[in-house]
């Protein structure tokens, strides 16, 4: 079973302190469900365990002023953003229940996780794929093939799994100069709202996040539908 929480928008630490309350629990008791936290940041920007501070472009002062966090985390990967208008996910997986214990699982939990996000982008037309030799999902466009979803996780050695994926909905683009994106170069970063040409809001891809989790992972889904689906119907009142 896994349980979906819908959060709205959440200080980065804050959420943080969630998932690591989730995994301890989930490393010393047998059997409790798992969970999908999803939501949104304020201006975040954090560096994985490989992240390079050179990656970071913006100085103490325009951060301060631009009233955006920096965070050194424990995920894989480099740097990245957080911030309104990305559609944030934190599986926390006893990742045992759906690969077993054999090598690989970690490789496999991250290649589901990409396959689940092209999916949803599909439902709003968009053709997503994998980069090889990058992590994530990627759109060709007019300027080129950007990322459109970042993925870092981190898998503790009892296999539950935190941190996760970030979808750009309809984020303000411009945060991500401050940054080299996943300390790629030669790759930009694009949005949903971008693509479509049209605005859009996070709370209506929650529906499809739940629905094709539970189709790739194979997991039953217990999860606030009800007010996920009241939340699409009146966003726009």
């Amino acid at each position: 079973m896994l349980i979906i929480e819908w959060a709205g928008q959440v200080n980065y630490l804050d959420a943080w302190d969630r998932q690591k309350d989730l995994v301890t629990q989930r490393e010393s008791t047998a059997g409790l469900d798992d969970h999908l936290l999803l939501l949104e940041h304020p201006p975040t920007y954090t560096l994985g365990r490989h992240g390079r501070s050179e990656n970071l472009l913006l100085d103490e002062a325009t951060l301060k002023q631009r009233g955006i966090a920096v965070h050194r985390v424990d995920r894989g990967g480099d740097i990245t953003y957080h911030g309104p208008g990305q559609l944030v996910g934190y599986p926390i997986l006893n990742l045992e229940r759906y690969y077993g214990r054999g090598i690989g699982r970690i490789r496999r939990y991250i290649s589901n996780l990409e396959t689940m996000l092209i999916r949803v982008v599909a439902a709003f037309g968009i053709k997503a794929r994998l980069l090889e030799g990058h992590r994530g999902v990627w759109v060709d466009t007019e300027t080129g093939t950007n990322k459109i979803a970042a993925v870092g996780v981190r898998v503790t050695g009892k296999g539950i799994s935190s941190h996760g994926f970030a979808l750009n909905v309809n984020p303000d683009m411009s945060y991500f100069t401050g940054i080299v994106p996943c300390g790629i170069a030669d790759h930009g970063v694009t949005s949903m709202a971008e693509i479509m040409g049209e605005p859009l809001s996070v709370t209506q891809l929650l529906p499809h996040i739940r629905d094709n989790f539970s189709q790739v992972f194979d997991v039953e889904i217990r999860s606030n539908k009800e007010e996920m689906e009241h939340i699409v119907a009146n966003h726009f009142l």
